[in-house]
């Protein structure tokens, strides 16, 4: 089993910061990509940022320059970094973690998600 959990979040001005924080734990033997999904009511979820083990970042149009993922790699952790915030960004935020949990099958890998926090943007 594994177990993605998130923590920060809250309720923020706009043009405010705020940072998000998911720990992986559980049967893990490799995590190949962490992110970000964001789902706001009435949409659709959407990939907000995705990193790499090695470090490769990818970013939604909508947030680049404003949006910083990183990860550490010893813990099992991603963090996102959420700056300029915007009303459109109000959302509740998924960890998603593409995790290897056998070693004896390094190709086989799942998807895993955490419980979603709710980040809202005031205007």
């Amino acid at each position: 089993q594994v177990q993605l959990v998130e923590s920060g979040g809250g309720l923020v001005q706009s043009g405010g910061s705020l940072g998000l924080s998911c720990a992986a734990s559980g049967s893990i033997f490799i995590i190949n990509f962490m992110g970000w999904d964001r789902q706001a009511l009435g949409k659709e979820r959407e990939s907000v940022a995705t990193i790499s083990k090695d470090g490769s970042t990818m970013y939604l149009d909508s947030v680049k320059g404003r949006f910083t993922i990183s990860r550490d790699n010893a813990k099992n952790t991603v963090y996102l970094q959420m700056n300029s915030l915007e009303p459109e960004d109000t959302a509740v935020y998924f960890c998603r973690g593409v995790i290897v949990t056998d070693p004896r099958r390094p190709g086989l890998q799942y998807q895993y998600w955490g419980q979603g926090t709710q980040v809202t943007v005031s205007s």
